[in-house]
């Protein structure tokens, strides 16, 4: 499956990698360093949405979103919380 999102800062990849990583264990997933990516998989199995690592064109956006839902949203709720604590401090 290829990955379309590209974000803004491409130097910033590895600290969203370790974001990602940090926030889906606490959330209970193994989340392997060398492909954190592959959490994904672990939730679609989990709710039962077949997800392979070639072609997915099958699923809805309905399966889409609730696979990638909980990652992105898990992480957008750390950042946001880590910017609450910064700007705190100033």
């Amino acid at each position: 499956m290829t990955n379309k999102h590209k974000i803004l800062v491409p130097s910033a990849r590895e600290e969203l990698d370790k974001l990602k990583i940090r926030v889906m264990n606490e959330r209970g997933y193994e989340v392997k360093s060398n492909n954190p990516d592959d959490v994904k998989y672990e939730i679609a199995d989990e709710l039962g949405i077949p997800l392979n690592n070639e072609y997915n064109g099958e699923l809805t956006s309905e399966q889409a979103g609730k696979i990638g839902g909980p990652i992105g949203g898990s992480m957008v709720k750390e950042m946001v919380r880590m910017a609450q604590e910064q700007m705190l401090k100033r």
